[in-house]
């Protein structure tokens, strides 16, 4: 009667700590890759969208094998640090419409975004992690800069 509820509860806990772990890699990896753009690398390289999803996927580490189906990004540039820019999942969909990529100019300000899907093989814990109707979890990491002068 114990073992089932014992047993639900670790399995939770250690998807949980999934979760931590790959919002870290996450981070860390939009943080550097962002990295290319802020230093003006990515408009010397004419990285373009594609590329750059694949610069990030590659610092994923052990999450970077299933990463370039996973992942969306956003790269745009921003008028002042107060913009609130469009969410893709409004309305409980995920919606990559309204997605873009550009590296900017030096000077200007950049927001990085990038939503990665988690599956989760436990459903109560998809029902209090996700914000969309078909109850996949998104995971967000964001930056914010300014670009370097060249």
């Amino acid at each position: 009667m114990v073992a089932l509820p014992f047993c639900l509860m670790m399995f939770a806990i250690l998807e949980l700590g999934l979760v931590f772990v790959t919002d870290s890699v996450l981070e860390n990896a939009t943080i550097e890759t962002g990295r290319l753009v802020r230093t003006g690398q990515a408009s010397a390289q004419g990285m373009t969208a594609a590329q750059f999803k694949s610069s990030l996927c590659g610092r994923m580490s052990i999450l970077s094998a299933d990463c370039d189906s996973r992942a969306a990004i956003d790269v745009r540039v921003i008028p002042q640090f107060n913009v609130t820019p469009p969410d893709p999942m409004s309305g409980g969909i995920f919606n990559e419409a309204n997605l873009t990529y550009a590296n900017g100019q030096p000077g200007d300000l950049i927001l990085v975004r990038v939503w990665y899907k988690q599956p989760l093989l436990t459903t109560f814990m998809a029902q209090g992690l996700s914000r969309l109707k078909d109850g996949s979890v998104r995971m967000t990491a964001t930056t914010a800069f300014r670009n370097e002068p060249q």
